[in-house]
C-alpha cells in the first residue's frame, strides 16, 4: 500500500485521470448541444416559417422532427456503440450532428427542413446519453455526483437558455444563424474525445444478434406517439382520422415492443431493471420533471408571445433568468449531497420548482417580463437541485455493465415525459381558454348596463378616429370586447396550467421520498 493510501486511511478513494474528465467533459458540451438544440428554434418558428414558405400550423414539424429523430435514436445508443465501438459511434455523430445543424441552413421547403431536422435529432440524440454513460463509467464513485451535475446543468440550462440564444440570433442576425451554432462546439468536442477514448475493435458480429424485432416496433411505435403527441391538439384529437390511425399505430407497435423486449433472450432496452426500486420511482420522477422542465419552457414563450405580443429576442431575455442562476448553483450541489440525504436535497428542489409555478397561478394582463423574474429566479434554485440528486439515487443500484442500457432509458423517458407534457399542457390551455371564455361570455351580455355603456363608449371612439358610418363603428366596439373577453380567458388558461404544472411537480417530490437512501458517492455501482 502506498503512503498515500496508508495515511488516507484502510483504503484509498479512486480518482479519475485528467483524460477520463477530459472525455467527460467533452461529452457534455454534446449532450448540452443535443438538449439545446429541442428549443432553440421555438422562439424563432415564426421567423422561420416565413423563411421557407410554410404556414404557422406546418411550422411545427422543425421541432417535431428533431424530437422524433432524439427520441427513436436514444435507447438504440447502447447497441450500437457495442457494435461500432464508443468511440467511433460518437466521433461520428458528433460530426454529423453539426453537419446536419448547418445544412438546415440551407433548407429552402418544409419537407427539406423536417428531413434535416430529423437527422440532427438522430444525431444528437445518440450525444446525450453517451455523455451520461460516461459519468457512470469513467468516474469512480466518489466523482460521480460532481459529472452528474455538470450533466443536469446540460439537461437544465440548455432547454431555459436555448430560446433566449435562438431569439437574440433571430432578431438580429436572422434565423439561419442559429443553425450555425452547434459548428465550433462539435468541432472543440471531436478533437477532444478522438484524443482521450480509447480505441476499440468494432463488433459487427453482434449485428446477427441484434433485436430487430424490437428496433423496428420501437422506432415506428415511437415515431407515431411523437408526432401524435404534438400534432394532436392543433387536429383536435381524436376527432382527427389522421390522429386516429397514428393513435392505433402506436399503440398497437408499442405493445409489440414492450412484449418483444419482456421475452427475448438481448432486449434492445432492458426493461427489467424499472422493477429495481430506485431507478423503477427515479425514472418515473425523471418523467415527472421532464413533463415540468419542458412545459415550463414551452408555456411561458406562448403566453410572452400570445399575451404580451413579445418577439424572440424579449421572450429569451425573460428565460435568462431561470437558465443563468443554474451556472452558479448546480456545482454546489455535489457538496450538499456529501452532507445530506439526496432524497431530501431533491425533495426541496423540486417542492422549490413546485413553487415558482404555483406563484404563476394567478395571472392577470399586468404580468409581463418583469413580473416573471421572482417565480423564474426561484424556478431556476428549484431546478439547479432537482436533476443530480435524482440521478444519483436512480442509478444508485444500477451495475456498471448496465449503465448504458439505464443511460438509454432515463434520457428517452425524460424526453418522452417532456414530450407527453407539452402535448398535455397545450390542450389543457385551449380547452381552458374555452372554458373560461363561456363563464366570461355568459356575464357580457346586451341586458346589462354596463355593456351598453361600454359599447357605446367604443363606438364613439371609432367615431371620432375615423370611421364615419354608425353601424361599423358598433360593429368594431363588439369585436373589441370580443378581443377582452378572449385575452383575458387565455390569461386564465395560462394561468391554469402553471397549476398543472405544480400538482406533477408535488406529486414528482412524494414519490422521490419512496426511494431507498443511496449509499455515500451514489452513482451507478453504488449498493
Amino acid at each position: 500500500m502506498s503512503a498515500t493510501a496508508a495515511s488516507g486511511g484502510a483504503f484509498s478513494q479512486p480518482r479519475a485521470t485528467t483524460t477520463d474528465w477530459i472525455a467527460v467533459l467533452a461529452g457534455m458540451i454534446g449532450a448540452f448541444m443535443a438538449i439545446l438544440n429541442i428549443q432553440i428554434t421555438n422562439a424563432s418558428l415564426l421567423d422561420i416559417e416565413g423563411g421557407i414558405g410554410t404556414g404557422v400550423d406546418n411550422g411545427a414539424w422543425i421541432s417535431t422532427s428533431y424530437l422524433i429523430g432524439e427520441i427513436v435514436v436514444i435507447p438504440l445508443t447502447a447497441y450500437f456503440s457495442n457494435v461500432f465501438s464508443f468511440r467511433r459511434y460518437i466521433l461520428v455523430n458528433s460530426i454529423l450532428f453539426p453537419l446536419f445543424s448547418m445544412a438546415c441552413a440551407f433548407a429552402h421547403d418544409l419537407g427539406t427542413m423536417i428531413i434535416l431536422r430529423g437527422l440532427q435529432g438522430f444525431a444528437g440524440g445518440v450525444l446525450i446519453p453517451m455523455a451520461f454513460t460516461m459519468v457512470l463509467t469513467k468516474l469512480p464513485k466518489a466523482q460521480q455526483p460532481l459529472g452528474l451535475a455538470i450533466f443536469a446543468l446540460s439537461v437544465t440550462f440548455a432547454p431555459a437558455i436555448g430560446p433566449t440564444i435562438g431569439g437574440y440570433l433571430t432578431e438580429n442576425y436572422g434565423w439561419q444563424t442559429i443553425f450555425f451554432i452547434n459548428t465550433v462546439p462539435s468541432l472543440i468536442m471531436a478533437i477532444a474525445l478522438a484524443l482521450t477514448l480509447e480505441k476499440r475493435p468494432m463488433q459487427l458480429g453482434l449485428l446477427r444478434e441484434g433485436d430487430w424485432a424490437g428496433i423496428f416496433t420501437m422506432a415506428i411505435g415511437l415515431s407515431a406517439f411523437q408526432t401524435v403527441l404534438e400534432e394532436g391538439n392543433k387536429e383536435d384529437w381524436f376527432s382527427s382520422p389522421f390522429i386516429v390511425k397514428l393513435s392505433i399505430v402506436a399503440f398497437v407497435f408499442l405493445g409489440a415492443f414492450i412484449w418483444i423486449e419482456l421475452k427475448v433472450k438481448k432486449p434492445l432496452v432492458k426493461l427489467s431493471l424499472l422493477t429495481e426500486r430506485n431507478f423503477g420511482i427515479g425514472v418515473l420522477v425523471n418523467v415527472l420533471v421532464g413533463v415540468a422542465l419542458f412545459g415550463t419552457v414551452y408555456i411561458l414563450p406562448q403566453y410572452l408571445g400570445q399575451v404580451q405580443h413579445y418577439n424572440a429576442e424579449q421572450i429569451g431575455n425573460v428565460l435568462a433568468w431561470t437558465g443563468l442562476p443554474q451556472l452558479l448553483l448546480i456545482p454546489l450541489v455535489p457538496v450538499l449531497m456529501k452532507r445530506f440525504d439526496a432524497r431530501y436535497i431533491g425533495f426541496i428542489g423540486i417542492s422549490i420548482f413546485a413553487a415558482s409555478c404555483f406563484l404563476n397561478i394567478t395571472l392577470s394582463a399586468d404580468n409581463a417580463g418583469d413580473q416573471f423574474w421572482i417565480p423564474n429566479i426561484i424556478r431556476a434554485i428549484g431546478q439547479a437541485l432537482v436533476l443530480t440528486p435524482i440521478t444519483a439515487i436512480t442509478t444508485a443500484g444500477i451495475a456498471p455493465s448496465d449503465a448504458a442500457a439505464a443511460s438509454g432509458l432515463t434520457n428517452m423517458l425524460r424526453n418522452l415525459g417532456g414530450a407527453v407534457g407539452t402535448a398535455t399542457l397545450g390542450t389543457v390551455l385551449t380547452k381552458r381558454e374555452q372554458f373560461h371564455s363561456n363563464i366570461i361570455g355568459q356575464s357580457i351580455t346586451l341586458t346589462r348596463d354596463e355593456v351598453r355603456d361600454r359599447i357605446s363608449q367604443l363606438t364613439a371612439y371609432f367615431v371620432q378616429h375615423g370611421v364615419t358610418d354608425p353601424a361599423v363603428a358598433s360593429h368594431k366596439a363588439v369585436a373589441a370586447i370580443g378581443q377582452v373577453v378572449r385575452r383575458q380567458a387565455l390569461i386564465l388558461g395560462f394561468s391554469d396550467t402553471f397549476a398543472v404544472i405544480g400538482i406533477v411537480l408535488s406529486v414528482a417530490a412524494v414519490a422521490l421520498l419512496l426511494t431507498r437512501k443511496p449509499k455515500a458517492g451514489g452513482g451507478a455501482g453504488a449498493h
